[in-house]
């Protein structure tokens, strides 16, 4: 089994992360961790081309430690794990790369945001659940 584990540095992503791991035999299963890192404005200006985000630059490093570590911790645990870490809206970049890789599973944390922080900020888990063409497991904490 393929799974796309997409990633930030929350407590909703070490929540998917301790499910997969709980979930899944290592043996049957590789996982690709993804972290993406988006731009803060609402939209790009037309004219900018789809990935160029020169601005973002300095949060790779960041994002690099954080599929590393998970993958480190994945990678104990017996499963095959690779890492990517790429620029752009959340909830495309992991739909492009589920479709990409031939995923069977996308696993992902829900941050549970509710009016108006997730008007402005959105689901990236709503989202990717209801577009994307393989299975998505959103793992929630209890509030």
């Amino acid at each position: 089994m393929k799974i796309l584990l997409a990633i930030d540095d929350s407590k909703f992503s070490e929540a998917a992360v301790k499910s997969l791991a709980g979930q899944f035999r290592p043996q049957d299963t590789e996982v690709r961790v993804l972290h993406v890192v988006e731009p803060t404005a609402i939209s790009e200006p037309p004219q900018m081309a789809r990935g160029y985000y020169p601005e973002l630059e300095d949060q790779l490093p960041h994002g690099h430690e954080v599929v590393d570590r998970v993958a480190k911790t994945l990678s104990s645990a017996g499963f095959r794990v690779t890492t990517s870490v790429a620029t752009g809206d959340a909830r495309s970049v992991i739909l492009d790369d589920a479709e990409e890789w031939h995923a069977d599973l996308i696993v992902l944390g829900s941050h549970g945001r509710k009016g108006l922080g997730r008007f402005f900020l959105g689901s990236v888990s709503e989202a990717v659940a209801h577009h994307a063409r393989c299975s998505v497991q959103i793992v929630r904490i209890p509030s």
